[in-house]
């Protein structure tokens, strides 16, 4: 029996990298499908699932602790060399030992998977922040589109500008996309400018605007670009500047697209 814990502490604790991983996703996933309010729950649904990271771990220690125990009581059951003889041979072994400790390792290791979450965590929280000032000036990028023309914030004063950072990978920013180029078009008359910035490569958002063309300017980060753009964890964010140059809160991509467009039509009112 000690045997099997042993075995079963090295499996377990072997698979503990992918393991952490697959609960991490279980979890994520179904506390995702169940939220009703992902920009405010998503510290919850990170710290939980990050938890579940650790249930390998900690399943790999109990399997451990077991079979010391086990080890201990045949120890002390000894009461003889020739008991301790019969133990080398049929009870737990050195080579029984390190197969536990091997288990407990790589299980240990895989508690180093944790630094993605974390670093997620501390992404999103950023995002969050920074999608939250209100009234502070928009700090200021200078960069070129996909078509190499210069692009800065500087050059629309007195506009309305739209910032949306998105991803060729990203469903939601894809979805969007169409009811934003239709907004531009609308509105761009009355003083509004819509950017979307990616940190993918210009070719490759050539390649995607030819299967989902719009007609705002579609920009790299190769150029100056602060890190109130790039600190992002969850696409699409979307920046309002108002026609004073400063940031507004704009609603987040769980909202309906028709409160994104009520808040562009208040600030192009607003400084008309």
């Amino acid at each position: 029996m000690t045997k099997l814990f042993q075995y079963l502490s090295l499996i377990i604790g072997v698979l503990s990298p992918v393991l952490a991983q697959w609960f991490y996703s279980l979890t994520y996933t179904t506390l995702t499908r169940a939220s009703t309010n992902r920009d405010k729950d998503w510290l919850f649904r990170l710290v939980m699932s990050s938890l579940a990271m650790t249930v390998p771990f900690f399943a790999t220690l109990v399997l451990a602790w077991i079979t010391w125990v086990r080890q201990r009581r045949q120890e002390a059951s000894t009461r003889s060399e020739k008991r301790r003889q019969q133990r080398s041979t049929s009870g737990p072994t050195a080579g029984g030992r390190w197969i536990v400790r091997i288990g407990l390792i790589v299980a240990a290791l895989s508690l180093l998977l944790l630094w993605k979450p974390i670093s997620d965590g501390t992404s999103r929280w950023k995002q969050q922040r920074n999608l939250a000032k209100s009234g502070v000036p928009a700090p200021a990028f200078d960069t070129l589109d996909i078509d190499g023309h210069p692009q800065r914030l500087a050059d629309h004063k007195g506009q309305v500008v739209l910032v949306n950072i998105w991803a060729t990978w990203c469903s939601p920013c894809r979805a969007e996309m169409p009811a934003l180029d239709r907004l531009y078009q609308q509105d761009k008359d009355q003083g509004l400018m819509v950017f979307g910035m990616s940190s993918e490569d210009a070719d490759l958002q050539r390649q995607f605007r030819q299967i989902l063309p719009v007609t705002y300017p579609l920009l790299t980060m190769s150029g100056e670009v602060p890190k109130l753009y790039r600190d992002i964890a969850r696409y699409p964010a979307t920046f309002l500047i108002d026609r004073q140059g400063r940031l507004q809160p704009a609603p987040g991509p769980d909202q309906p697209f028709e409160e994104l467009r009520a808040a562009v039509d208040r600030l192009l009112k607003a400084g008309s």
